[in-house]
């Protein structure tokens, strides 16, 4: 595998989500070089995995489309998929860092003909669909996938479906050779993008998502409701594929609570307001309750959560759901709680239960592995504030969802304002060098 060269004058970033790639980009239009890591096949992050943005109801395809579009033209850009930062030494303006290279075991001679997936059998859950549904073990991750080249999952390498992709592919672009690398580059700032991950819902055990097949969360919901996704767009239930017509939508479902998330994820609220408007969409009869402690829709959002407020098909309860049971017979989850607003007892049955899933930052995980400096300053839920040793000091930024829960304005927002402070200080180590 070929790697760039990396030099002092040059800004990393890592995490090709929406806010890794703004942040390339507008440091490469600056005419800065950038060396974009991600960890994942492709880039795009959890924002190409949305079925719409919220409140203009358009697809992701709209903005990542673009942007995919200017990374391609600009050669200041250099794109590493694949590629994990483990480590991190030096000092504002001469960072080592270490990046370790997971293979692809498909070239760049790749023209995404799919002859490979159409010779394998062997299948494994489409991580892009949160496991909702499977898929070959060379495959695409999707249809926007950056690069569009294929991956042979490590599961078949030694396999004779491995030998079966490689003797299809019409380019002799599967090497099944390749493994695992790691190499040191050296680079001026670090712009840490590396996004979020959704709370795990098996922790919440009152709710039930690791028992009660009609419980999902609201990322998987999304999906669902994507025509692309696994069930055709058609919101279907997962216990026995008929469709939902009365959906519960619980609203911080393990978020601003000390036995999980202490902090409100910002973009909950707003998410499911937008997934009631798929539930109208596809017709007939559904109909949506969202249960809510309080919905947090500010600045311009207030007028769209007016909007969901006059639909008919949408219902509110005031109450935190205080645990789910179920309902045997026919697998229907049953909410048990207080609503606040007159404080009787309730019991609701409803056919599908989304649980508005909280963000947590993806930058613990860095943590784990001593990826992230110690000197990096994290608040209590692990969100970037910082460096140790204050602005002086300070050549790693946080950007979007790594530095706090945002929705994908506020992260690209972010994501500007990181890559500006990274400039910053190439030009100031710059300067003192000519000194």
């Amino acid at each position: 595998m070929t790697v760039p060269t990396a030099t002092s004058r040059m800004i990393l970033v890592v995490g090709g989500g929406i806010s890794g790639i703004t942040a390339a980009l507008e440091a490469a239009e600056c005419g800065q070089q950038v060396m974009l890591v991600e960890k994942t096949p492709t880039l795009g992050g959890r924002t190409s995995q949305l079925y719409r943005y919220f409140p203009k109801m358009c697809h992701p395809s709209c903005g990542l489309e673009i942007n995919l579009k200017r990374l391609r033209g600009n050669p200041n850009v250099r794109v590493m998929t694949q590629t994990e930062v483990v480590a991190v030494e030096g000092k504002r303006g001469d960072y080592r860092v270490s990046l370790k290279l997971t293979p692809r075991y498909v070239t760049q001679n790749c023209t995404a003909c799919g002859k490979c997936a159409e010779a394998v059998s062997a299948e494994i859950p489409d991580a892009f669909n949160y496991g909702l549904s499977r898929l070959k073990a060379a495959y695409l991750p999707h249809a926007m996938a950056y690069p569009q080249r294929y991956v042979i999952d490590p599961s078949i390498i030694a396999t004779a479906e491995g030998q079966k992709a490689k003797a299809a592919c019409p380019v002799n672009a599967i090497d099944l050779e390749m493994v695992e690398e790691q190499v040191e580059v050296n680079v001026g700032a670090i712009v840490w993008a590396t996004g979020w991950r959704p709370y795990d819902a098996n922790k919440i055990q009152p709710y039930g998502y690791d028992r009660f097949p009609n419980v999902i969360t609201s990322l998987e919901f999304e999906r669902l409701a994507d025509p692309r996704g696994p069930t055709g767009g058609k919101l279907l239930r997962p216990s026995d594929g008929q469709p939902a017509k009365n959906i519960a939508f619980i609203q911080c479902a393990g978020s601003r609570d000390e036995n999980h998330l202490r902090h409100c994820s910002r973009v909950c609220c707003m998410a499911s307001l937008k997934q009631t408007q798929y539930v109208r969409e596809a017709g007939g009869d559904g109909k949506s309750t969202i249960y809510y402690i309080d919905i947090r829709a500010i600045d311009r959002f207030e007028d769209f959560y007016q909007m969901v407020q006059a639909d008919t098909t949408v219902s509110f309860v005031k109450s935190k759901v205080a645990r789910i049971a179920l309902n045997e017979a026919n697998n229907n989850p049953i909410l048990h709680g207080v609503d606040t607003e007159g404080y009787h007892r309730y019991a609701n049955e409803h056919d599908l239960v989304v649980l508005a899933v909280g963000m947590e930052p993806e930058i613990t995980g860095l943590l784990a592995n001593g990826g992230l400096r110690a000197d990096i300053v994290l608040d209590s839920s692990n969100f970037i504030e910082g460096c140790a040793g204050g602005a002086l000091e300070a050549g790693m930024f946080g950007a979007g969802a790594a530095a706090s829960p945002l929705d994908v304005n506020r992260s690209v927002q972010s994501a500007t304002a990181a890559s500006l402070k990274a400039i910053q200080v190439l030009h100031k180590v710059a300067s003192s060098e000519v000194v």
